[in-house]
């Protein structure tokens, strides 16, 4: 439901979501790093959250800082993580 307040819709924020989780999971897998490599790369120190926020479990997510950090890591541009194109799973 959408507030008077709210210009974007739920929907379309989980598919934001969706979109930067499934990028990071195949630019990570392209980079040969397990997530708690990733994680501790970034400082996240738990396995779990990178877990759950790489499948939308439970409502995490990474957020820009994290994004900004994977990036890096993965000598990526941040922009990649955006991209709608075509990402595999």
């Amino acid at each position: 439901m959408q507030s008077d307040y709210d210009n974007v819709e739920e929907n379309e924020i989980k598919k934001f979501y969706n979109t930067i989780s499934k990028n990071v999971k195949k630019y990570r897998l392209e980079k040969g790093l397990s997530q708690m490599d990733l994680g501790l790369e970034i400082g996240i120190k738990s396995v779990a959250f990178f877990s759950n926020a790489e499948c939308n479990r439970y409502d995490k997510h990474f957020n820009m800082e994290h994004v900004y950090k994977i990036a890096k890591a993965l000598d990526r541009d941040f922009c990649d993580f955006l991209n709608e194109g075509e990402v595999t799973p």
